[in-house]
């Protein structure tokens, strides 16, 4: 079967992408099939710097915390803090140990030196101040929100004071609970103070669209941009907690839900201000609805790049990666009747390949999903490939990793 996609292979360069899809995307969404291989974000790199010579994309956005993002976007653009800082501060998920995370902020830095504002490259995280084991206080992004809107309009148009949203956020520790994952019991997040919560974050919310207008003329698009922001988070945050203290059955279909609608809002904002590469997991970025089993049975939700499909039609690309092998997490050479082993049988060490010419090789029905002997590694899905526009495929994982992340 290899012999049917051989001479379809190409390098994986962003000419040859663009000539796989059939117009520009708006959003341009390369997905990984496990997290924490260097090699991985040294191909996202690459292809980020030849998009941005080659095809006008100005913003990054990656798997990572949206509001520790803005510590990274500010070093980007205008030099603000160093280097060490902005991976200390700036990604969420251990992220800021990677050694190919911190040469895109270096080199990201290096192309905006000197540019206008309008020519720089962006950075930024699209994930929720969260994980599938905890989330975040909503404080840091309901304070902000009000302090934006408090240094702008009038102290009579905001619902509460500072001091009301401090007595009712409490002590952090309280949202932040490690066990309020698999125990709803000991979520706050349907408290008498956090629903009160959510009903503030909704006016201030509502109070901030209102007064977008004054905010653009006093401040700037992106100083708006930056409130929009806070209030996407506060109130997916709020929303998120409040299902956390869920016991029904739908409780973490409903969360894993909630969270990829937070990154796909965030992407919506992004793709707002211009062409953008989205790197995430693949089961984030994919058409397809998502599921995997968890400690209390199989869970599905659509996934941000099935939410942000569904709004931009074909401005919305997704490429997806699959891996020949991860010796060292001992996932070794694919059975050649799998979608992987076809493609491992190609020549190249790395190759991008159209999704449209691999599932006519694989022929029909496709063949049920490689089978992965480690949990952090989840093999591409066949009968994925019709609403897939492209397959980076890369032969062999070097013999390292990242640190682990929480």
């Amino acid at each position: 079967m290899a012999t049917d996609i051989k001479d379809t292979a190409r390098a994986v360069e962003a000419a040859a992408l663009m000539e796989l899809l059939p117009a520009r995307p708006r959003m341009l969404a390369l997905g990984e099939p496990t997290h924490g291989e260097e090699l991985l974000l040294e191909v996202r790199n690459e292809l980020f710097r030849r998009l941005v010579e080659e095809e006008g994309y100005r913003t990054i956005a990656i798997e990572s915390d949206c509001l520790a993002g803005l510590v990274v976007d500010d070093h980007v653009t205008s030099g603000a803090g160093t280097l060490d800082e902005a991976m200390e501060r700036g990604f969420s998920h251990g992220w800021g140990a990677s050694a190919a995370n911190r040469e895109l902020v270096r080199w990201m830095r290096a192309y905006n030196e000197g540019r206008p504002a309008s020519d720089r490259v962006r950075f930024a995280g699209f994930d929720g101040p969260l994980e599938i084991t905890h989330a975040e206080s909503p404080r840091p992004a309901l304070t902000a929100l009000h302090a934006c809107l408090a240094d702008r309009v009038d102290a009579g148009l905001l619902p509460c004071t500072r001091e009301t949203l401090d007595r009712l956020l409490g002590p952090d520790e309280q949202w932040t609970e490690p066990a309020a994952m698999t125990d709803p019991g000991r979520s706050v997040g349907r408290s008498a103070e956090a629903r009160e919560l959510r009903l503030l974050a909704d006016d201030l919310v509502s109070l901030l669209d209102e007064q977008a207008p004054r905010l653009l003329a006093e401040g700037s698009r992106d100083g708006l941009d930056r409130a929009l922001l806070y209030g996407r988070t506060a109130a997916g945050l709020l929303r998120y907690h409040s299902w956390m203290a869920d016991p029904s059955p739908a409780r973490m279909n409903r969360l894993l839900g909630l969270r990829d609608r937070m990154m796909a809002e965030n992407l919506l904002a992004l793709a707002d201000r211009g062409p953008v590469l989205v790197h995430a997991q693949n089961a984030h970025l994919q058409r397809e609805q998502s599921s995997m089993r968890m400690w209390q049975g199989p869970v599905e939700w659509w996934s941000a790049g099935a939410l942000v499909s569904a709004r931009l039609g074909g401005e919305y690309a997704f490429v997806a990666t699959a891996l020949g092998t991860i010796r060292h997490q001992g996932v070794d050479t694919p059975p050649p009747d799998t979608l992987e082993g076809l493609l491992y049988a190609l020549p190249q060490d790395r190759c991008l390949v159209d999704a449209a010419r691999l599932a006519a090789a694989l022929g029909d029905p496709a063949p049920a999903p490689r089978e992965s002997p480690w949990f952090g590694y989840a093999p591409l899905a066949p009968d994925h490939l019709p609403s897939i526009d492209s397959v980076v495929f890369i032969k062999d994982m070097p013999d390292k990793d990242m640190p682990d992340s929480p």
